[in-house]
């Protein structure tokens, strides 16, 4: 060493030192000597303690032995002179770095984690947290006496802290944890004590002692540093995280304690657990009068119905949100009229663990008297919300210049729970709620207009609006009414099996669909490359982007395997191979192992109907307005969305596996049980093998965006919201559109509304849905020819499911489906009044599709001419003869 090493000495005693040409000689050794003591690293006892550094740092140090016995020799590590800055060696630097946490909607960034050892002495043990640390890229501090231990933990707010318990003779390990637990950082700290072991013939001892001093953990004396980096891994993704989610928590309680909505969560049940400041202010209450009563325990008002509450907890119990108008009883004993929202909260164990109700004061003149009034008696008697009051009675003169929208922006603040600073204390604006409102559809409208009218109607017609918003808010307003048709057993029939889930069950009865996993084909080769493709096969794919295409004969010259043929090649037109970073026999692989689940025996959810799904997607994703409001992604989702959307069907409908209590319909509680089931199986299949996995390669968020497209397309083929789906197309996508154009042309310019179409998301969830319940449902838009072959096909598979449900005993959800008396003229009549007019007349005006509403008009009137003829048979007796 060339120059002498430097000495600091701190005010608080602790003496520092660092070479001084430290910079060239990275591994040099700093001794520091008093008295009969030396430092080699870290620290000894002696009779000269107080003069040796009692916080150390390190920056180097040199590796433990890899293997054989651990030699107590002297370090070479580098003191740190700089004091409370904590500074981790080279090795550490580079593996700590910050971790995603997620709680919740919140996602926060931990940094890395920072370890306290308090050990008296070095010896094997401390080394080996040291060395652990240093692996795990831990920051590390190291204090060898109980004051200069509290000053490190109150500088650096470790989050483990490591207290050497084994010998008495230095200090207590008990008063150190006591006092720093005393402190107010170390309520996230977990601290781990270090006890000696015990021999075999020894009993173990309690924990308790150690609890109750305020310890987290006990680790028993082991100086491998395998053992100690466990301990400390196990700590970090156990304790440390948890601690640093609630310690995150600290920021939504301040949210709810700024809030101006009154607030309260209970228990699931209904004990009162917290309640916010806007809460104490609307009920007159404190914290401490409410917090751990039972609701019932507080006084009722007398103008709610008397079924009400019962009414709300059947509601809340069950999952589902409420929301209303409810009278409550102050402190003193007057009603005020709220609008309330109750939300449960699932918790561990998918139970209901907690109620969050926001409360905000309706716009009434009793309740604006008794506000004004709870405010004169805080203010006389000497309440220190005095300059509140006086906020509330200048804002209470101005309420006529209310700024709407910076009522509606404040209300969209953290959680929802931010709300306009005077909407406690003042009139609530309707136009403040339009505002602040996503605007869909028409209900939408008719809510906010009673709303609106609710305000300044006297009590008889303002409760008699409430229900009316009641039966609004909680009715399905997009189930069909049939009115004059109900008389048509068709149309009932198609109501019944394809807009139900059944839940007519019968005990005893079940259904279970068996799988047909490995489905035999014929030796037909699968193409390697788009031009491995068999010439004949080739040569019909060269029209696979007319409307017109024939899939069955796709289905016929590839043995019933069209899909595998098409897909390879509509996928490679749409750069979806590229999209998703996979090859070519990747693709392959994976559009064959989809088609060898679909049951070939169904006469009309099979492969061949996947295929035409996914023909018609592409058909109209080709069409300029559609191209030009979706996204890549998006064609890439619609795409396998329209591969996969049938895979595994049993050939049965919702209804009949939920009235057979199938094991599917338990699975997914009688709700979208073969949407579920397709969707969940075609990911599990494909993520079974990586040969097949063609999303292997793309990173996670695009992953996970893609899937969730996916998903949503494929539930929206389930029949039961069919018309919410329309109504919303319609509404938020057609009407608007129309508008726009007129404006547009008014002034002589394009319309610009399809390009604007991509910066609003939820529109291309709408436009995505559509597309998909369109191509799955467009054979009567398809050449008659084709269209008569899927009525017999339809038909036929619904045939056998009246079979069956005969044969098994189950309700039959479309009695008109009997092989015998059917009319499949008149069934289709039915499916095209009732389900397909609306929705491709919505789909052609967005997209504009003249050839399938052709189409669609010559197959109508061919379905008509039969039913007049009193034709029950898909032809004319004449044509089936020819």
């Amino acid at each position: 060493m060339g120059c002498a090493p430097s000495i600091h000495v701190s005010q608080s005693g602790v003496i520092y030192c660092r070479d001084s040409d430290e910079s060239n000689s990275p591994h040099q050794t700093t001794t520091i000597s008093q008295g009969a003591a030396t430092l080699h690293g870290l620290f000894v006892k002696s009779d000269a303690a107080d003069s040796i550094p009692a916080v150390l740092a390190y920056q180097s140090r040199q590796p433990p032995p890899c293997s054989g016995p651990r030699r107590r020799e002297p370090r070479a590590p580098r003191c740190c002179g700089i004091e409370a800055e904590t500074q981790t060696s080279s090795t550490s630097l580079k593996q700590a770095s910050a971790t995603e946490v997620q709680i919740g909607p919140m996602r926060l960034t931990q940094d890395p984690v920072q370890v306290l050892l308090i050990f008296a002495k070095e010896d094997n043990q401390s080394d080996g947290f040291w060395w652990a640390c240093d692996r795990a890229g831990y920051r590390c501090n190291i204090a060898r006496t109980p004051e200069s231990a509290l000053e490190c933990f109150l500088d650096k707010h470790q989050e483990i802290i490591v207290i050497d318990h084994r010998n008495s003779r230095y200090f207590d390990a008990e008063d150190i944890c006591r006092s720093i637990r005393a402190t107010k950082p170390s309520e996230h700290t977990v601290i781990l004590a270090v006890v000696p072991r015990t021999s075999a013939d020894q009993e173990e001892t309690s924990v308790l002692p150690l609890l109750n001093a305020g310890f987290d953990r006990r680790f028993t004396e082991n100086s491998s540093i395998t053992a100690c980096y466990n301990e400390l891994i196990q700590i970090e993704h156990g304790e440390v995280r948890s601690q640093f989610k609630l310690r995150a928590c600290n920021a939504v309680f301040t949210a709810l304690e700024h809030c101006q909505e009154a607030i309260e969560i209970t228990s699931e049940d209904h004990v009162i657990q917290y309640v916010n400041p806007a809460f104490e202010q609307m009920m007159g209450y404190n914290k401490g009068e409410l917090i751990g009563k039972e609701l019932t325990e507080l006084p009722k008002s007398d103008k709610n119905r008397a079924d009400l509450t019962d009414t709300i907890n059947a509601c809340i119990k069950k999952g589902k949100e409420w929301q209303g108008v409810y009278y409550a009883r102050r402190k003193s004993g007057d009603s005020i009229q709220q609008h309330v929202k109750i939300t449960p909260v699932i918790g561990q164990g998918g139970k209901i663990r907690h109620f969050v109700s926001l409360k905000r004061l309706r716009s009434t003149n009793e309740n604006n008297k008794q506000l004004c009034k709870s405010h004169r008696d805080e203010n006389y008697s000497g309440d220190n919300s005095q300059s509140e009051s006086h906020s509330f009675k200048c804002k209470n003169r101005r309420k006529d210049s209310t700024d709407v929208k910076s009522i509606s922006s404040q209300s969209s603040d953290v959680f929802s729970l931010m709300a306009a600073p005077s909407l406690q204390n003042r009139r609530y604006s309707s136009m403040a709620r339009i505002h602040s409102m996503t605007i869909e559809a028409p209900i939408t409208k008719v809510i906010n207009i009673i709303n609106a009218a609710q305000e300044n109607s006297p009590i008889t017609v303002a409760e008699a609006l409430d229900r009316v918003l009641e039966i609004l808010r909680t009715t399905e307003l997009y189930s069909p009414q049939l009115g004059a048709k109900d008389e048509d057993p068709h149309t009932s029939d198609l109501v019944g099996g394809l807009m139900t889930d059944g839940l007519r069950r019968l005990s005893g009865n079940e259904y279970v669909f068996s799988k047909n996993m490995n489905l035999s084909h014929s030796h037909l080769s699968v193409p390697n490359t788009v031009s491995d493709v068999p010439p004949c096969i080739a040569q019909l794919l060269d029209n696979e982007e007319s409307w017109d295409f024939n899939i069955f004969e796709l289905e016929a010259v590839t043995n019933k395997r069209p899909l595998v043929y098409l897909g390879f090649k509509v996928f490679g037109r749409f750069g979806v191979p590229e999209f998703l970073n996979c090859s070519e026999a990747t693709l392959r692989a994976w559009l064959q192992l989809m088609e060898a689940n679909y049951h070939s025996s169904n006469a009309y959810h099979n492969s061949t109907h996947a295929a035409d799904v996914l023909h018609a997607t592409a058909f109209f994703l080709g069409k300029e307005r559609v191209k030009g409001s979706l996204d890549h992604l998006d064609e890439v989702a619609a795409l396998i969305a329209a591969t996969i959307h049938d895979v595994d069907h049993p050939g049965r409908t919702n209804s009949f596996l939920c009235n057979a209590g199938s094991e599917l319909a338990v699975l997914y509680n009688d709700t979208a049980v073969l949407e579920s089931h397709h969707t969940a199986l075609a990911f599990q299949l494909t993520a079974k093998d990586s040969k097949c996995n063609i999303f292997k390669n793309i990173d996670r968020n695009h992953y996970r965006t893609l899937r969730q497209a996916i998903i949503d397309m494929v539930l929206a083929t389930e029949m039961t919201k069919h018309f919410e789906h329309v109504n919303k197309f319609v509404n938020s996508i057609n009407k608007p559109m129309t508008s726009e154009e007129t404006s547009s042309h008014s002034e002589g310019t394009d319309c610009e509304c399809t390009a604007n179409m991509k910066n609003f998301p939820d529109n291309q969830t709408l436009i995505k849905r559509m597309m998909i319940k369109c191509a799955d449902v467009a054979n009567p838009c398809r050449p008659l020819e084709l269209c008569i072959e899927w009525a017999g096909r339809i038909s036929e598979e619904y045939f056998a499911q009246t079979d069956e449900e005969k044969r098994q005993g189950l309700p039959v959800v479309m009695p008109v489906f009997d092989r015998n008396t059917c009319s499949i003229p008149k069934s289709q009549i039915s499916f095209i009044d009732y389900f397909i007019t609306d929705m491709f007349d919505a789909w052609d005006a967005f997209a504009h599709l003249p050839v399938l509403m052709q189409h669609l008009a010559n197959n109508y009137k061919h379905w008509k001419m039969l039913d007049e003829l009193k034709c029950k048979s898909l032809r004319l007796p004449s044509e089936n003869n020819n």
